[in-house]
């Protein structure tokens, strides 16, 4: 059972539990006497009558004039002529039993009601009836579109999600490889640890990055296995410093969100320069992480094509942590900083 057709059984037993209520209020509380032929009428003859009308209009009408074609005038036509059977059916019971359903008692007098009354009052009540399967209607395909309407934000942020995790992976591996040709071009004996490094990066990537949230800590060992792979590129060591404050111990984050940043510092930044390091500041405690690189800037590490990296972590940033982060860049003639506050 779907959830539409939930929301429409809870819709019409409330509906009708209170209208059944209000008939046994009414019956009981009057003067008269009913006899059996009285609540055969009013509840056998009648209740089929109005439930019937209620359907037909619910399942039928509404759906296939209203809903699918579009056509009101033909909507109406079969609304007018729907109420007319139901009250011209129930004007001719009336007739047949004047006594059960035309007489009644006022003021310890018994009276009778005119036909062209009751008539008037048969089309308000059926009106009623009408009306409010027309509301019932529009309320469970109310609540049933903004539950579909929901659901394909959901799955679109998802899809969203997956694709920018699908770029942000080659984007990192195709820029690590890079640096390991430069290693293994130079002959450097430092291919085989930048090689051991890269497949550890690779696999928290793979497999613990899979999860929507890890745990800081693995998040933080990862930017620093990051570095570690960086300062294999330089003959004397990159200039990085890395310092941590706080505590990191059970806090979970989005993966992949910080390395963008760290990325970016030694992608366009100087990193050989000692006197000027890339400098990666993480400050923690159990609701907030500050996140700060700051690198010196150099023209001569810039590429032609450009990255996806910063785009890609700010749209991450806007879809999973929306109204819970503020990212601040400072980007000045010789140096630039990137800021990152996360409500955890």
């Amino acid at each position: 059972m779907t959830d539409n057709s939930k929301a429409s059984i809870v819709l019409n037993c409330i509906y009708w539990g209170i209208i059944s209520l209000i008939i046994a209020v009414l019956i009981f509380s009057s003067p008269k006497d009913h006899s059996v032929k009285d609540y055969l009428i009013s509840i056998g003859i009648y209740g089929l009558l109005n439930i019937s009308m209620f359907y037909i209009n619910y399942i039928y009408l509404m759906p296939e004039l209203i809903i699918k074609r579009k056509r009101y005038w033909v909507y109406f036509i079969c609304f007018v002529v729907l109420l007319g059977i139901v009250t011209l059916i129930k004007a001719v019971v009336a007739v047949l039993n004047p006594e059960e359903i035309l007489q009644y008692t006022r003021q310890g007098k018994t009276e009778t009601l005119s036909i062209t009354t009751y008539v008037i009052n048969c089309i308000f009540s059926g009106g009623f009836f009408l009306v409010s399967s027309c509301i019932i209607k529009f309320a469970t395909d109310w609540f049933s579109n903004m539950r579909i309407r929901r659901n394909l934000e959901t799955e679109k942020k998802d899809m969203e999600l997956q694709f920018l995790k699908s770029q942000l992976n080659p984007h990192f591996l195709f820029n690590s490889l890079n640096n390991i040709y430069s290693l293994a071009y130079q002959k450097s004996d430092k291919t085989a640890d930048a090689i051991l490094k890269l497949s550890e990066i690779m696999r928290y990537m793979i497999y613990e990055s899979n999860d929507s949230w890890v745990s800081l800590n693995k998040e933080v060992e990862y930017v620093q296995s990051f570095v570690d792979l960086q300062r294999l590129r330089f003959k004397d060591g990159a200039a990085v410093e890395v310092t941590i404050h706080g505590e990191i111990d059970g806090q979970k984050i989005v993966p992949l969100i910080l390395i963008s940043f760290v990325e970016n510092a030694f992608k366009h930044g100087v990193a050989n320069d000692h006197t000027d390091p890339i400098r990666i500041n993480i400050v923690a405690n159990q609701k907030i992480l500050h996140f700060s690189v700051t690198n010196k800037k150099s023209k001569a590490n810039k590429d032609a094509i450009g990255g996806v990296g910063l785009n890609n972590v700010e749209r991450r940033l806007q879809l999973l942590y929306p109204d819970r982060y503020k990212l601040n860049i400072v980007n000045t003639a010789t140096h630039y900083t990137t800021e990152l506050m996360l409500d955890l």
